[in-house]
Formats: C-alpha cells, sequence, structure tokens
C-alpha cells in the first residue's frame, strides 16, 4: 500500500518541541511519505543559542523529507509572505497547511477573563486567531487544489473552562475562523478544519494547568482515559491528508468523548462513593 502522504508536501507551523503537537503531526506525515517544510519562533536578537531554531533543528535534522526551517513571526506580515516565498521555492504548490499558533500574555492567562487588559487581548487575539486567515491568504496562491488546512483548537473556545481564560475566547474565535476560511476556499476545493484535543503535556498545556485537566478527563470521558500524543498525529494527519477529502469545516474532537457529557459521569459515582 503506498503511504498516505507519498509525493504530498505541506508546510509546519508551531512546532516548539518534542512535545508539540504540531510535532506529533508533522510526525506522523514525515512517517507516511511526505515532505514537510517548518516554520519556527524567530530567537532573540541576544539569544546566542537560537534555542528555538535548536529544538526544531534537533528534531528534523538527518531527515530528507524535512524541507527547511524558516524563522517566521507571525504578527509581521513580511514574515508570513517570506515564509510562503521559500515554501514555494522549496516544495512547489502546497498539498497541506498545519497552523498550531497560540499565545497569550501570562498574566492575561492566568487571571480572571474580566481582568484581561486590553493590549493582552489585542496581542493574544492577532496570534492565537488572526494568524490563521493571515497564514491562509498568504498561501492562497501555492495551494493546490484539493489542499487541506488544519488548526489546533481546544474545547475552552466551545465552553468556559477556569483558567483557559482570554485563550478560550481565541479559540472561539479561531473556530469561527475555521468556517469561514472553509466557505471562502471551497470553490477551489481547499479544505480547512480543527483538531481539538483533550489535554496534553505541551508546553501551552502547562501553562493552562494541564495537570488537573488530566485527572478530570480521566475520570469524566467516557473512554475513561486521556488520549495520548500518538492519537492526536494520527487524527491530525488525517485531516489533512485525502483520506478527509470530503471534510472542511469541522471541528473533530479528540477527547474520549469528554465534549459529549451532561454531567460528571462516573466521576458522581465515584464521589458518591467517596473515592474521588
Amino acid at each position: 500500500m503506498e503511504p498516505l502522504f507519498a509525493n504530498k508536501r505541506g508546510l509546519v507551523t508551531g512546532v516548539f518541541n518534542k512535545q508539540s503537537i504540531a510535532w506529533a503531526i508533522a510526525e506522523r506525515i514525515l512517517d507516511e511519505g511526505g515532505t514537510c517544510g517548518f516554520s519556527y519562533m524567530p530567537d532573540k536578537p541576544d539569544d546566542e543559542r537560537k534555542k528555538n531554531l535548536g529544538r526544531v533543528t534537533k528534531l528534523t535534522e538527518g531527515n530528507p523529507r524535512c524541507a527547511f526551517l524558516q524563522p517566521m513571526d507571525v504578527t509581521n506580515d513580511e514574515h508570513v509572505a517570506a515564509l510562503m516565498t521559500v515554501a514555494e521555492e522549496k516544495l512547489g504548490k502546497l498539498d497541506f497547511l498545519l497552523h498550531s499558533i497560540a499565545f497569550a500574555l501570562p498574566d492575561d492567562l492566568k487571571g480572571d477573563t474580566i481582568d484581561t487588559s486590553r493590549a493582552g487581548f489585542k496581542l493574544a487575539m492577532e496570534i492565537s486567531a488572526y494568524s490563521l486567515i493571515s497564514l491562509a491568504k498568504h498561501a492562497r496562491e501555492i495551494l493546490n487544489e484539493n489542499a487541506s488546512i488544519l488548526t489546533l483548537t481546544y474545547y475552552g473556545g466551545e465552553r468556559p473552562v477556569p483558567g483557559y481564560n482570554v485563550m478560550g475566547i481565541c479559540k472561539a474565535a479561531l473556530d469561527s475562523i475555521v468556517k469561514y476560511l472553509a466557505y471562502d476556499l471551497g470553490p477551489r476545493g481547499v479544505r480547512v478544519n480543527a483538531l481539538s484535543p483533550g489535554p496534553l503535556q505541551t508546553i501551552s498545556g502547562r501553562g493552562a494547568g494541564v495537570d488537573e485537566m488530566l485527572g478530570l478527563y480521566e475520570a469524566m470521558a467516557p473512554l475513561g482515559r486521556n488520549i495520548t500524543h500518538e492519537e492526536a498525529g494520527r487524527c491530525g494527519a488525517f485531516l489533512l491528508s485525502d483520506m478527509s477529502s470530503g471534510i472542511t469545516g469541522e471541528i473533530l474532537h479528540l477527547d474520549g468523548g469528554y465534549n459529549v457529557m451532561g454531567s460528571p459521569g462516573r466521576l458522581l459515582e465515584r464521589i458518591k462513593a467517596g473515592t474521588s
């Protein structure tokens, strides 16, 4: 059987380290014969060690299907345009684009939503939501027909999740952007979807209190367990592949069924039994 991503080329954004969900997806694509170009968060000028570049290089070096590494500040249109120029030079037309970019100031993320600063709100929304529009717009001319765009979201954009706060608002906007971009790009056959994983041990997850969420999901989800990075990689790769050719504008929940629950479920039984 031919590998799922044989002769497929695409762009992956948002890989920070080995625990990144974007890397789990990219790793699956690479294993299935795909070729990927990677963007990474630019290092600060005074960072002589180039730590951001070093983390991604450590993951990709030696793999012939890792086509390039390109720094990109997603708030800078020139950076985004330069990324697409490099992508076209190295890869030609793109079959897939993975958007895995989000950020909020720690003080805004940790505080109550009502205390979110104006500047912090604008920054979080620009990086975490508008960036998908920006990437899609700049990539539009180099996307193959029937290409797939995927972003990463979270259930906190659909229901309040204490501690997720302003990022939940950003994810709500991102979810809506997915649907509008799906409409805009649909005539060209380009699909736009979102993967909504349950809590995983990632840099951003730890900032949002993932340790507490892991126990809650395990207790409440119908499957009675948390998801894995490998499952996120497989689901993300599926949505970026031709296997999902009829799916667009969707949010795929990968959370053991947690999102379907209307009550604490078996957790309530544990509470009644005094075992929680």
